[in-house]
């Protein structure tokens, strides 16, 4: 029986694969050649579930923020029958004139190293080989400092596998400001990234409501119950969690007031927009953007809203409680 192949890798055996080809591939040869697929084609998995997989992993890319390109017959370009897939290297390469220094390459080649080795595919690994078969020394050693991180939250490959096999799914869910995680049961949907968090989109059984929730407050393990939910759920379901993050991130957004040139100046102001004496910046999260303000110290001040104003202060006096013994 074949080796299991874990929806991230798969992702990233597809990048790879319309990474590495000129004129595309079709949704065939995805699936008859890319390892992922491959193996469940050889099972005898069904062809149109196949295509179903390889649809939502189109989407997974894309809403990483990877390019994939659809080209039709080349005669009728409006004809996508036999239609061929690529990511462009021309919007995904860096560009021709940047170079990096050995310090560069070093800082870069450490940020690989926070990865573990088991967390990449074989094919990721074969790619960072023929990276280094272009002559790059990029084993520049950097001493006394290598973190090791996982490569994604732990419940993103049990996740993962209950969409791809519509499997009803409980977890340990901790709300802020609770004492105790509650149990979740969900039909999850889709899987999406925003602000550099992933987030699980689905139904909750118990309320029988559409709900998004924040990987990082699953407490526990994902555990599939044996109910499954209609596949069918799961079309457009990544557009729709997204546009509804997007929806909270814009219509969320905090007056500040920083110090010019403060840490809190620098980082925010990325996200920012000139707003009066201050700025204004949009917010997924409140408890985890309260966290953030609170983490500036005096750098920073917030204007509005007044609920974000009170969590960045009962923040600041926690602190101010653990270094004084509760002593005001």
């Amino acid at each position: 029986m074949p080796d299991k192949i874990l929806p991230e890798e798969r992702l990233t055996n597809l990048a790879v694969a319309l990474m590495a080809t000129q004129i595309g591939l079709t949704k065939q040869q995805i699936l008859e050649n890319v390892s992922g697929y491959r193996q469940r084609s050889g099972t005898g998995a069904k062809a149109d579930a196949l295509e179903k997989m390889f649809e939502r992993d189109k989407d997974d890319l894309r809403a990483l923020g990877i390019p994939i390109e659809t080209i039709g017959d080349l005669a009728d370009p409006n004809d996508l029958r036999e239609a061929r897939y690529r990511i462009p290297q021309a919007e995904y390469d860096l560009p021709a004139d940047i170079t990096f220094s050995p310090a560069d390459l070093a800082v870069l080649t450490l940020a690989a190293s926070v990865w573990r080795e088991e967390s990449f595919s074989q094919d990721a690994q074969s790619g960072l080989r023929k990276i280094r078969a272009l002559g790059i020394d990029v084993d520049e050693p950097i001493i006394g400092f290598a973190p090791r991180l996982e490569l994604t939250h732990p419940s993103f490959a049990p996740l993962q596998d209950a969409i791809e096999h519509a499997r009803v799914v409980s977890f340990p869910y901790l709300k802020p400001g609770e004492d105790a995680p509650l149990l979740r049961r969900v039909s999850p949907l889709a899987l999406v990234d925003m602000e550099n968090r992933w987030h699980v989109y689905g139904i909750d059984v118990d309320r029988d409501a559409e709900r998004t929730f924040l990987l990082s407050r699953v407490v526990g393990d994902v555990i599939a119950n044996g109910e499954t939910f209609d596949p069918a759920l799961r079309d457009g379901a990544g557009e729709r969690a997204l546009a509804g993050l997007k929806a909270v991130l814009d219509r969320s957004v905090a007056q500040l007031e920083v110090h010019a040139g403060s840490e809190a100046a620098l980082r925010l102001a990325r996200r920012a927009d000139p707003s009066g004496s201050g700025i204004a910046v949009h917010y997924l999260d409140p408890e985890i953007f309260a966290d953030e303000l609170a983490s500036y110290g005096p750098e920073v001040r917030v204007l509005a809203p007044e609920s974000l104003r009170e969590a960045v202060i009962g923040r600041l006096q926690a602190t101010l409680a653990s270094h004084t013994g509760g002593a005001q």
